[in-house]
């Protein structure tokens, strides 16, 4: 990621998500906080998912790589984003805003492809159950996890190999917290259009055919439950109700920004936080907290570690 002779900036200024000194402090207080449920609550789900072994299912196996991809996902921009809150000015180094980019869409685009994964391992396990496990074996879920870290290296990659050599020669000034493609490439000093076909492209897609698969498999399980009762009917969108909320404000932003990136609004920076930091503190809710399996698993745990030791 080295800078082009072209660019003659050598830093970034990121305005954050308020100027208000008031409001940066209850920031920080609050994404302090969420940041770490987010940590805590992820780390939590990896270690019973590894630790128990009515656990050691495909299921789980996926979820707890998601967990792990959220963390990662917090962690690229929320610990300079509170730290920002009590520093002026807020600035970041060009090779930190370019690994800033980097692994933002590595982890973005590896969790679309993750969730994909969990969406068909749901599908295996509803319409084709006498087949699941020799469906979702170990190899399909280890393949299953590889191809989504590769799908994310490889979308990260097509995304950086043009913007680390754009010319950048001011202003250089960002309108968000971390450095977001589109508001960062808008600064390059060249016309801006081709830029925007190459996100569309890239990103864009990725995100909406993503999107367009999960959707779809959601509603053939739906369909499936359908015709077996409307008791079970009900019971599987109780259960994927909570799933789609997750998928819509993790996606809703992605597609908003990155399919039409011509324009940028001041509700773009909003929108990010919902993909780098909401959807992280929702995922570990959605899918343990309505878990019963995953329930009496960490009930055991705590019993087992919290026990006092005479008793």
């Amino acid at each position: 990621m080295e800078k082009t002779n072209s660019s003659a900036v050598s830093e970034f200024v990121l305005l954050g998500l308020s100027t208000s000194q008031e409001l940066q402090f209850f920031f920080f207080i609050f994404f302090s906080m969420l940041y770490v449920v987010i940590v805590l609550g992820n780390v939590l789900i990896i270690i019973t998912v590894t630790s128990d072994a009515s656990l050691h299912s495909p299921m789980y196996f996926l979820l707890g790589n998601l967990s792990f991809v959220d963390i990662c996902q917090a962690s690229f921009a929320t610990p300079k984003m509170i730290a920002d809150f009590l520093s002026e000015p807020k600035t970041i180094s060009f090779r930190g805003c370019m690994a800033q980019i980097f692994f933002i869409h590595l982890f973005t685009g590896g969790e679309m492809v993750l969730l994909v994964s969990m969406a068909y391992d749901r599908y295996v396990a509803i319409c084709k159950p006498l087949y699941y496990l020799m469906i979702m074996n170990r190899r399909t879920c280890t393949l299953l996890v590889i191809i989504s870290w590769a799908v994310g290296l490889v979308h990260t990659l097509s995304q950086l190999s043009f913007t680390v050599n754009l010319p950048f020669c001011g202003p250089n000034v960002v309108d968000s917290f971390f450095c977001d493609l589109p508001r960062v490439a808008r600064l390059a000093c060249l016309d801006f259009s081709v830029i925007e076909i190459l996100i569309v492209v890239n990103s864009g897609i990725l995100s909406l055919s993503t999107f367009s698969v999960l959707v779809s498999s959601y509603i053939t399980i739906l369909v499936a439950f359908w015709f077996k009762s409307s008791a079970a009917m009900a019971k599987a969108f109780s259960t994927l109700a909570a799933h789609i909320i997750v998928v819509i404000l993790f996606f809703g932003p992605c597609i908003f920004i990155y399919v039409w990136p011509f324009t940028t609004y001041p509700v773009d920076k909003l929108l990010a936080v919902f993909y780098t930091v909401f959807t992280p503190t929702l995922n570990p809710i959605v899918y343990t907290l309505r878990n019963r399996d995953m329930k009496a698993a960490m009930r055991k745990i705590a019993t087992r570690y919290l026990k006092p030791p005479n008793s």
